[in-house]
């Protein structure tokens, strides 16, 4: 055996659960406080985002500044959708899955690679809606969600 397949192998096998492995030597943990797998990209001093990319999924990672994380994105050429992962799951909002407006529509976007947005809505209750949005929005509180 290769001594590059006995490292990953050996690598999989001694790394706890919840971890996968993007290369050999360059783990991801989706779902952490902080992530190794990258640094973090927020346009925003009040939030940290991950993004990172695997098997042609981008995951896009968003932590209050405390470092807790609030929700996730997985994005591909054909779907956007908010993952089961933060305390603010419930209340991501995509073109692919959008939401109903918030109570309160201002806030800050945190994260943009020119035809990818994030945008975050803090609510009274200390809830946040987060919004991915896709292409040219010049409103990011409207371009993701839908009136009932």
């Amino acid at each position: 055996m290769r001594t590059s397949t006995r490292f990953l192998l050996a690598t999989l096998l001694v790394l706890p659960l919840g971890v996968t492995v993007v290369h050999a030597q360059t783990a991801l943990s989706l779902g952490q406080a902080t992530t190794t797998a990258v640094g973090d990209v927020s346009t925003s001093s009040n939030y940290h985002v991950y993004v990172f990319t695997r098997g042609g999924t981008r995951y896009i990672q968003i932590n209050d500044a405390s470092g807790a994380v609030r929700g996730a994105f997985a994005v591909t050429a054909y779907k956007a959708v908010g993952l089961p992962v933060g305390s603010d799951a419930s209340r991501l909002a995509t073109p692919d899955e959008p939401l109903p407006p918030p109570a309160v529509t201002t806030g800050e976007t945190v994260y943009t690679d020119g035809s990818t947005h994030v945008f975050v809505a803090p609510q009274p209750n200390g809830t946040m809606q987060i919004n991915l949005l896709i292409g040219d929005c010049k409103d990011p509180s409207e371009c993701s969600t839908h009136g009932p």
